[in-house]
């Protein structure tokens, strides 16, 4: 039986290490590993950079080669996992078998989860697009065009996966003027096409701007290749929300089908007969029957008036 020797800071700097890396009830952002193989291309290098450029500042770059196979053998990138603290990663390679490739993966508890292999048919770097660019750091709108990712089973944990990659930080508020990129990920038949797009902010003549989308790039055309997806038991595991985090239902408040919010207040029985109403003549309180019928009989009681006398000229 091997023991596991319990590690305790000796300073403040590595309490506060060790502490970022427990778990937590609200998780950190993600980050992501951008590791080069033993061999690759140009074309490999160039796209593990531009994207990259994209992810700052959530994401750390492997400038040195690295021998992986990542199908094979998944111990070296659980490894980095926990050496960088980054649950994402991006590994790009280039052999006679598999030229110009990309495997794009995560980690759930330091353990490799899901796995999808990529082969680039055509690669356009920023360099070749001309117009502006997004500022890095910038939060992206992704776009899912395709009927494949809601019909196949590996498209759509491909869908999940470029979700969780290029999502970035979780904000309440967005300002308009801040929106600069748009990923755009396509099915077609036996491609996938990743586009990057700038949002242009143009006058309308009104108070809402007109948009345009000038493509920025880096433009990609892949082919999906071999893929290793994670059980449902497992992926269920991965997305449990501890019970802290689970937002509490209040009692007596709901939404309707239009996302209003309603809400029913418990009240005592009312007396209606102490309502009061609007002060009109109409609706003012009559004499009783009783008191009608008393003062009846004595006008009958009474003695009729005498006649009036007539005026003499």
């Amino acid at each position: 039986m091997v023991m596991q020797r319990v590690v305790k800071p000796k300073t403040q700097k590595g309490r506060r290490f060790l502490e970022n890396r427990d778990g937590k009830i609200t998780e950190n952002t993600k980050s992501s590993m951008f590791i080069k193989g033993g061999n690759t291309s140009i074309t490999v290098s160039q796209i593990l950079k531009e994207l990259y450029m994209l992810k700052k500042p959530h994401a750390v770059m492997y400038k040195r080669k690295n021998i992986l196979r990542p199908f094979e053998d998944e111990t070296p990138l659980e490894f980095f996992s926990k050496k960088s603290d980054a649950s994402l990663f991006m590994f790009g390679c280039h052999s006679k078998k598999r030229p110009d490739n990309l495997v794009l993966g995560r980690l759930f508890d330091f353990h490799v989860l899901d796995m999808i292999e990529l082969g680039v048919d055509k690669f356009t770097p920023m360099a070749e697009i001309e117009g502006p660019k997004c500022s890095h750091g910038t939060k992206p709108c992704l776009i899912f065009t395709g009927e494949l990712f809601e019909q196949d089973k590996e498209h759509k944990r491909l869908k999940n996966l470029f979700i969780d990659f290029f999502r970035g930080p979780s904000v309440k508020n967005i300002r308009l003027a801040g929106v600069e990129h748009v990923i755009s990920v396509t099915a077609i038949k036996d491609k996938i096409l990743l586009r990057n797009y700038k949002i242009m902010l143009k006058k309308s003549g009104s108070r809402t701007p007109r948009i345009e989308l000038a493509e920025m790039g880096p433009s990609l055309d892949l082919v999906m290749r071999r893929t290793k997806i994670a059980s449902d038991d497992l992926y269920k595991q991965a997305l449990k929300v501890p019970r802290e985090a689970k937002p509490r239902k209040k009692k007596n408040i709901s939404q309707d089908a239009f996302g209003s919010k309603l809400g029913r207040i418990h009240m005592t029985k009312q007396d209606l007969g102490k309502l009061q109403t609007r002060k009109m003549k109409g609706l003012k309180k009559r004499q009783s029957t009783d008191s009608a019928q008393t003062t009846g009989t004595t006008d009958d009681a009474e003695t009729p008036s005498s006649p009036k006398k007539i005026k003499q000229t």
